[in-house]
């Protein structure tokens, strides 16, 4: 039975993707817990999948409630937990980490398109589990050793005030270069952390994809991962910042699919747009036009990547629709 009170188009949408996402991180959660031997990792992505399982009950229920058909998402078919280990060294928690990140910033959007007490009860109960994972994780690889601080800089004793329009120079190669800003630091710093980690996640799926194009499509976002560590890296080697980015894990030898191929891109997907709205901040909060022509650049390079990724999900069948409104064309014409 329908409810008397309808949730909002952008309540339909925001649900229907946070569903798409929460059953594909239920579905990672549990090959990584099944494959993993140290407790307290396992403490930390169970008591996630417990959290997440709750929330998509919760959205499955107002679905049900308000006579919406609920999305297929990911489910059983799409883990294989008899595949050997396809990551080792902590890569499980801090990929776990990268989602909370991710997830974070969708919920703060989300929220602001909720309008119903129960909508927006979900998504305040799902920020305070990612904060709370987020932190958990950070300090269990700062514990373990695997995750590297930002750059230490030297404190400032006073405030002051940009006094030339030279402090957003950077394109010229006769004029010297200001030093970067603590901003821009984080930023970078932030840049080679995340895409280390993409890195090692999509060669782990180039390795184990059975499709040949996804396989290749796998191998190109290997090469644009490292594309932008090494433009990251060099500006930092340019202003005198050595940057060791822990590796955080390995990549086994197996060639064995934990996750089905609509599994690992989906994740991908999901993982571009991340990466695009990272670019744009980098973009906007750059002071030095060299850094904010540059970010934007991958900006582009993750688009064209994404889009070419959607087309091939597309071709396959692996992109689920999202609900929308009425065709009213195309109901008048009929």
């Amino acid at each position: 039975m329908k409810d008397k009170n309808p949730i909002s188009s952008s309540e339909v949408g925001t649900l229907w993707l946070t569903y798409q996402e929460k059953t594909m991180i239920l579905r990672i959660l549990e090959y990584f817990i099944e494959k993993s031997d140290d407790q307290q990792a396992k403490n930390i992505m169970g008591g996630l999948w417990q959290e997440l399982s709750y929330y998509v009950t919760k959205i499955k229920k107002i679905f049900q409630e308000q006579g919406i058909a609920i999305p297929v998402g990911f489910n059983q078919e799409d883990i294989n937990l008899e595949a050997p280990k396809l990551y080792d060294n902590g890569f499980d928690i801090m990929f776990v980490r990268i989602l909370k990140e991710i997830s974070m910033g969708m919920y703060t959007l989300n929220m602001n398109m909720a309008y119903q007490d129960d909508v927006m009860g979900i998504y305040e109960g799902l920020t305070s589990t990612t904060q709370k994972i987020y932190k958990s994780s950070t300090l269990y690889l700062l514990e373990k050793g695997t995750l590297s601080l930002p750059p230490k800089v030297t404190m400032p004793k006073s405030s002051e005030f940009i006094e030339s329009k030279s402090y957003l120079n950077g394109f010229n190669p006769f004029n010297d270069k200001r030093a970067l800003n603590d901003i821009e630091l984080g930023y970078l710093h932030h840049g080679i952390e995340t895409n280390n980690i993409g890195m090692q996640l999509i060669t782990g799926f180039a390795q184990c994809a059975e499709d040949k194009e996804v396989k290749q499509y796998f191998v190109k976002g290997k090469e644009l991962a490292k594309k932008q560590i090494k433009v990251f890296g060099d500006i930092l080697l340019e202003s005198d910042v050595q940057f060791s980015a822990t590796s955080g894990s390995t990549v086994t030898t197996s060639k064995v699919a934990p996750f089905s191929q609509k599994l690992m891109m989906f994740c991908i997907y999901l993982l571009n747009g991340f990466g695009i709205v990272g670019s744009s901040f980098g973009t906007i909060f750059s002071l030095r036009k060299d850094l904010s022509m540059k970010t934007a650049l991958i900006a582009k390079d993750i688009y064209f990547f994404a889009d070419e990724g959607v087309k091939i999900m597309i071709k396959n069948g692996w992109l689920e629709e999202p609900p929308q409104m009425e065709d009213r064309p195309n109901l008048i014409k009929e």
